[in-house]
């Protein structure tokens, strides 16, 4: 559905040079960014020069920048408003400390499937109401929605206002306790220390990015307004504190708020240069407005100062919007080689499964989506991969089950879109009305986002244009191209365009979304149909070529459609 971004990735803050590090980066170390030198023994690098070079960091004897370890761990879904003490740890998301550290491999607690259970019951009761009067049902879709994805939730946010208390890290909450896997310990410790250091700002920053996380994981955006809340009340203790900066950053990205993340990340980066979620944070957000040129570079200077995981696949994706598929490769390459934690290894192999995917090498795509799931057996990420590999090379049962799977976890407009088409292609009894409700989930989830604060403008236009309200999604797309320019708002507006049958106003669009180099069959596809309606057979042919040549699977439907176009292009000749 929309755009691939980082999401699924564990976050990690490491020291670094900066101020209080006790060693600034030289001159030499800013000038060859580590991404592009060879792994030396011991090292991470990511890329190719023929300098060996050990990885900057702070040195072990050196004092902790502002941002580092010792402030409480993120956890647990729910409302802030209800004290800790009458919440529950069951269900909490994947716990991670204030300096960004996740626990590998961390998975939810087993009450968590009984309320997955619910998910279930409540998406399917959603989906079997079908596409007739979706316009008047709409609301109540996305209600019932948000029940399923919001069952169970915890508290652990909003500690009782007591005597005053003076404003304290958390270094009392032991990061050791997560990294142990006790989910339920770390949780209840965090409480504790909420409810009895309510001032703690490093511990509200914490929980904010805990609810922007389990948004994300969950698929859930009832938790931005709380994160919104939390990150709020950590800057009101300490309005310079760079964490809650770039938990802020992070919140606008999630919403789709770009031009708020990137001014978010830049005041966070102002107090701390070396804030690796900052600087993370602000290349998304210029990938994301279209700024590739100015992301290249934000993504260099943050392998230069950050250098990790995070920071890697970032430089990668930036390569792959400008078509260098060879260097986000040898990136990734070097990335997974460099992963230790199951979680890393899970997000890095997925990322590679996916760039492989969109080669259409599936057979590859499928061994790393494998490599992914032994990491972490739930990785979602994953299991959506391997689902849409499957399909690709001709295996529809697995791709279907797994694809069940997922959206009965978690709902999300990507998934659900993927399903609904696989339904269609297969068209056995049921199966239309088995699709339809996917399409009407979308509907549902897009509600609730914009309830919740999130610009779901992109995921309408990909889904209406096809599946949904014609005019609606051109509506979207237009409203999102003003927004911001990249290859992915103008394939998305140029389709909308395409199917309200305004073609030669798409054509322009067509063209600029494979401006860049990008290589995505679906961008081929979508162009290769406007021009033949526009009259220029010969550019039709050779961009649906094109489509069916670099990813023969690329959509179950879309694929079927540019076959039967270029066949008919080719009779005409």
């Amino acid at each position: 559905m929309s755009p691939r971004t980082n999401d699924g990735e564990p976050e990690h803050e490491r020291p670094g040079p900066g101020p209080g590090s006790g060693r600034p980066a030289s001159r030499q170390e800013r000038e060859r960014p580590v991404a592009e030198r060879p792994v030396a023994e011991g090292g991470s690098g990511a890329g190719d020069r023929v300098e060996a070079e050990a990885p900057k960091g702070r040195p072990e004897d050196a004092p902790a920048v502002d941002g580092d370890c010792g402030h409480a761990p993120a956890v647990g879904r729910g409302s802030e408003d209800v004290p800790p003490s009458e919440s529950s740890s069951e269900g909490a998301p994947a716990v991670e400390s204030g300096c960004g550290h996740a626990p590998a491999g961390a998975t939810p607690a087993v009450p968590e499937e009984a309320r997955a259970d619910e998910r279930v019951a409540a998406v399917r009761r959603v989906g079997a109401a079908g596409r007739r009067r979706r316009a008047g049902r709409l609301g109540a879709c996305a209600a019932m929605l948000a029940v399923a994805l919001t069952a169970g939730a915890i508290a652990v946010g909003a500690a009782r206002e007591g005597r005053s208390t003076p404003v304290v890290t958390a270094a009392a909450v032991s990061p050791g306790l997560l990294a142990s896997g006790d989910l339920d310990q770390g949780i209840t410790t965090l409480q504790a220390h909420l409810r009895a250091q309510p001032r703690d700002f490093g511990g509200w920053a914490t929980l904010g990015l805990a609810y922007v996380e389990q948004a994300r994981v969950k698929g859930d955006p009832s938790r931005y307004p709380q994160a919104e809340r939390a990150l709020k009340r950590s800057l009101g203790l300490r309005s310079d504190n760079d964490q809650a900066l770039a938990g802020l950053a992070a919140l606008a990205a999630a919403r789709h708020d770009f031009p708020a993340a990137l001014a978010h990340a830049d005041r966070a980066l102002e107090q701390n240069p070396y804030s690796e979620r900052a600087l993370c944070s602000r290349i998304d957000a210029l990938v994301e407005l279209g700024r590739y040129e100015e992301a290249l570079t934000a993504a260099k200077t943050a392998d230069e100062r950050r250098p990790g995981v995070p920071v890697f696949t970032r430089y990668a994706y930036v390569h792959e919007l400008r078509g260098d598929v060879t260097t986000a490769r040898r990136v990734l390459d070097r990335a997974l080689a460099a992963s230790t934690t199951p979680g890393d290894i899970a997000y890095v192999a997925t990322q590679i499964g996916q760039l492989a995917w969109n080669q259409g090498d599936h057979e590859d795509a499928l061994t790393h989506y494998a490599r992914a799931l032994t990491a972490d057996e739930n990785y979602l990420p994953a299991l959506e991969g391997r689902a849409r590999a499957q399909a690709a090379s001709g295996r529809r049962a697995e791709a279907i089950e797994g694809l069940e799977t997922v959206v009965a976890r978690f709902p999300l407009p990507g998934p659900l879109v993927e399903l609904g088409e696989l339904y269609e292609a297969r068209g056995g009894e049921g199966d239309a009305a088995r699709a339809d409700a996917q399409y009407t989930l979308v509907d549902a989830w897009t509600a609730l986002a914009r309830a919740n604060g999130v610009n779901a403008d992109l995921d309408t236009a990909l889904a209406a244009a096809d599946h949904g309200d014609r005019a609606a999604a051109l509506r979207a797309a237009r409203a999102e191209w003003a927004r911001r320019h990249t290859v992915h708002t103008a394939d998305a507006l140029a389709w909308a365009l395409h199917v309200n049958g305004e073609d030669a106003e798409a054509l322009p669009y067509a063209r600029r979304a494979t401006a860049t180099g990008y290589r995505n069959a679906s961008f081929l596809h979508h162009r290769g149909v406007i021009e033949r309606a526009t009259g220029h057979p010969e550019e039709a042919r050779t961009h649906l070529s094109a489509a069916l040549e670099l990813n023969p699977g690329f959509s179950p439907l879309g694929a079927r459609e540019a076959r039967t176009a270029l066949k008919t292009l080719e009779a005409a000749r």
